[in-house]
């Protein structure tokens, strides 16, 4: 369950991007986490789990920014 409330926070706080240069650094971690703790859900999971959630965001995103 906690994989899919990661994924969950991911989708709701696609709009808090933080960005370097011509690319995207990552989620805005805090709001990601005060998201998670809106919604009631396991803080510890997710600060477990969004970080590679992140990673593979990070990764997509620029790839297809680099190719565009």
């Amino acid at each position: 369950m906690e994989g899919w409330q990661a994924w969950d926070v991911i989708l709701r706080c696609s709009g808090q991007l933080r960005m370097a240069g011509l690319g995207i650094a990552g989620l805005d971690m805090e709001a990601a986490l005060k998201v998670g703790e809106a919604l009631g859900y396991d803080l510890h999971a997710l600060a477990e789990l969004l970080p590679f959630g992140e990673s593979g965001l990070v990764t997509a995103i620029n790839q297809k920014i680099n190719k565009g």
